[in-house]
């Protein structure tokens, strides 16, 4: 029998009706046998055999505990599909959405109980989600609910840009509410932590500003001088090199050109429209300031292609990578 006492990262299915389950095992069957026995799978053993037998792979599945484990098979944790219930394939259901939130549910206590080092998860569809009773608004809001975690930061981590946001998945609206000194300088100091334990001794970090041209001196609007500039300079107090407010239309460009390890950028589009255009399919989205690490794909459950041998694992591999960064303490 293997020892399963540790796993260096367990890998949520995500909505078993997307993608997931593919690209998983399209990322099994790239990793070399010595990453793949430190992988830790969550969900359905029977949905993984489906779809490695779709990929035409030989991969085996067996549970975490099963009192024998042959050479080379894929440990899962367990978490199958209700007897009866049928897969979805490229629908949303309640089903699927439930099984997704209990993947991810059984994930945080696997790494809790010091199972597995960090999550990474395969995507799932909110309106899945919130079919199935779970009000979230996704992995993010999900696992600092599972953690009991006061609050949590969506970092966009790519090679030539990396992003993280003062607010997420809100309305425009509310965003803009969500400006305030406190929430930025919360969010500066997870991505400052975040980048030290990657080997960083002193991130360069420039926050956005959030009107045009930072508010032109107040003729379009105040909060980049009245919430933003405030914020920066307590920081700068505290020793952080940190800069900012800086103009979100041309912040972003001066990073990609090396001059800063991550911007903060003010709500989701500000900083998911600049990083997806230069590394789409290689952005990993990281959750930070939970007492867990996290990392995902960062692309959806592609329900048009679900289920036909055609979903791309670049993302998710990426994630892997970065992953394995953070539980080995990898240089960047």
């Amino acid at each position: 029998m293997r020892d399963s006492s540790h796993y260096d990262i367990a890998i949520t299915m995500g909505d078993p009706a997307g993608i997931g389950p593919e690209i998983i095992c399209r990322a099994l069957v790239a990793m070399s046998p010595e990453d793949r026995a430190t992988t830790l799978l969550v969900g359905d053993p029977a949905i993984y055999r489906r779809a490695a037998r779709m990929l035409g792979s030989d991969l085996e599945f067996v549970a975490l505990d099963a009192a024998e484990t042959a050479p080379g098979s894929v440990v899962v944790a367990v978490v199958e599909l209700p007897e009866g219930v049928e897969l979805p394939e490229g629908r949303i259901s309640a089903a699927a959405g439930d099984m997704a939130f209990r993947c991810v549910e059984a994930a945080v206590d696997l790494v809790q109980s010091g199972c597995a080092g960090v999550i990474v998860t395969a995507p799932l569809n909110k309106a899945a989600l919130h079919e199935a009773g779970h009000h979230y608004d996704g992995h993010t809001g999900m696992l600092a609910s599972l953690t009991g975690a006061p609050s949590s930061f969506m970092l966009l981590a790519s090679e030539s840009l990396s992003t993280l946001h003062v607010s997420t998945h809100v309305s425009l609206r509310e965003a803009i509410d969500r400006v305030t000194p406190e929430r930025i300088i919360a969010t500066v100091q997870a991505g400052h932590e975040h980048l030290v334990s990657l080997g960083i001794e002193a991130p360069r970090i420039a926050v956005a500003g959030l009107n045009p041209h930072c508010g032109e001196g107040g003729i379009f609007g105040d909060e980049d001088t009245r919430c933003i500039a405030p914020a920066v300079e307590a920081l700068q107090a505290r020793g952080f090199a940190v800069s900012g407010p800086i103009s979100a239309d041309t912040v972003f460009y001066r990073a990609s050109r090396g001059e800063f390890d991550l911007v903060v950028a003010q709500y989701h589009d500000q900083g998911h429209i600049p990083v997806k255009l230069i590394a789409f399919d290689t952005t990993v989205n990281v959750s930070l300031g939970l007492p867990i690490q996290r990392t995902s794909v960062d692309h959806g459950t592609a329900f048009d292609i679900a289920w036909q041998g055609k979903a791309d694992a670049t993302n998710l591999g990426s994630a892997i990578a970065y992953a394995h960064r953070l539980v080995r303490k990898d240089s960047p």
